[in-house]
């Protein structure tokens, strides 16, 4: 059996769970998390934008979380969000965005997953964190959608 790959969902993911723009990949990556292809990465963070969301959604992580647990937020992920920040991989006033990236990154994920289009998935923002991360010593994160990392049957 192959090891499941290590991923930080962003809160993005859960929420997209209940919108239908949205809900056909979160819930199948859910479902993947669950059936042992991937291994969540949940962070502090995540946990503290949740006191903001419906129920539904609130319940969604409850879920995840008691299954994984969740990573606090460590000096080195704030430090290298701020490297982040001041090599503009996003403004000041997305502040909020980058330290998702970093937890991610220092916690040793292979990706992240985000709805984010604006400020975390996105090209220019992806080679930006990437640089970042290089310069840091740490190595390049995948940033994808859900959609863009679940396992699609051979008949869809």
């Amino acid at each position: 059996m192959r090891r499941p790959i290590r991923v930080y969902a962003d809160t993005s993911v859960f929420g997209g769970a209940f919108e239908p723009e949205f809900r056909k990949g979160s819930v199948m990556f859910f479902d993947q998390v669950r059936e042992g292809h991937f291994r969540l990465i949940i962070s502090a963070l995540v946990e503290d934008e949740m006191a903001q969301a419906p129920q539904q959604v609130r319940d969604l992580f409850d879920e995840a979380a008691a299954a994984e647990g969740v990573t606090p937020v460590t000096p080195a992920a704030f430090e290298l969000r701020d490297a982040y920040l001041a090599a503009g991989a996003v403004g000041a006033a997305q502040h909020a965005d980058a330290p998702h990236v970093a937890v991610a990154t220092v916690s040793q994920c292979l990706f992240i997953v985000s709805w984010n289009f604006r400020h975390i998935v996105h090209y220019e923002r992806i080679a930006r964190y990437n640089a970042v991360n290089l310069e840091s010593g740490y190595p390049p994160i995948g940033i994808f959608s859900p959609s863009e990392v679940i396992a699609y049957d051979e008949g869809e």
